[in-house]
């Protein structure tokens, strides 16, 4: 039996998780947004998905997430390539979703079967959530590698993403994922409660 797609994963900063575990994962325009929010990732691609509208969507609104673990832009953050800022991975923390709960509370996203932000990416309405399997592919998703001289559009399809419209509260994050013990502990001093943590540092590069 094949593999399913049934959780979606948004990394962040381990300080980030005591505002995230209270308040959600919060847009950058909302009144819950986290003053002292550390943030990680490429401010240049941030920027430009701000200014982006694809297919009548404002990318920069929406709150994206993956669908699988070991995204380039990890590999980006974890070595501090294309002028992006170095995090140590047990500094960086997966929050994960999952796909039943929005589509049982209706909540309003949108989904692509690639990078947002690449030309050959198409979008799907929240209604094609439940049949995401037959669009966006497990084994691409979930793939640890992305170079591949016979499938030079595995980085796009691995880069496939959720985008969330609005803020999202607490009570969807049905867990954590970090790269060892240390941090696991980490989380637990900040009031996140241990059988919520999963240690796996085959997520992290």
């Amino acid at each position: 039996m094949a593999n399913k797609i049934n959780y979606a994963f948004r990394i962040t900063h381990i300080n980030n998780i005591s505002h995230i575990a209270k308040c959600g994962i919060v847009k950058a325009s909302s009144p819950l947004y986290d003053k002292n929010f550390q943030p990680i990732g490429d401010s240049q691609v941030i920027n430009l998905r701000k200014s982006k509208v694809i297919n009548g969507y404002h990318i920069g609104d929406y709150i994206p997430f993956y669908f699988g673990p070991r995204s380039p832009m990890l590999y980006v953050i974890q070595h501090g390539y294309n002028g992006v800022q170095r995090v140590e991975p047990e500094e960086i923390v997966y929050c994960v979703i999952k796909l039943a709960d929005l589509i049982a509370n209706n909540i309003e996203c949108i989904f692509t079967n690639g990078h947002a932000l690449n030309v050959f990416t198409s979008f799907y309405t929240k209604g094609n959530l439940v049949n995401i399997d037959s669009i966006v592919n497990y084994d691409d998703v979930y793939s640890s590698q992305w170079n591949l001289e016979e499938d030079r559009d595995l980085k796009r399809r691995k880069e496939a993403e959720l985008l969330i419209k609005d803020d999202l509260p607490a009570k969807y994050i049905k867990g954590y994922v970090v790269y060892n013990e240390k941090a696991k502990q980490t989380l637990i001093e900040k009031g996140i409660i241990g059988n919520l943590i999963e240690v796996r540092s085959n997520y992290y590069f």
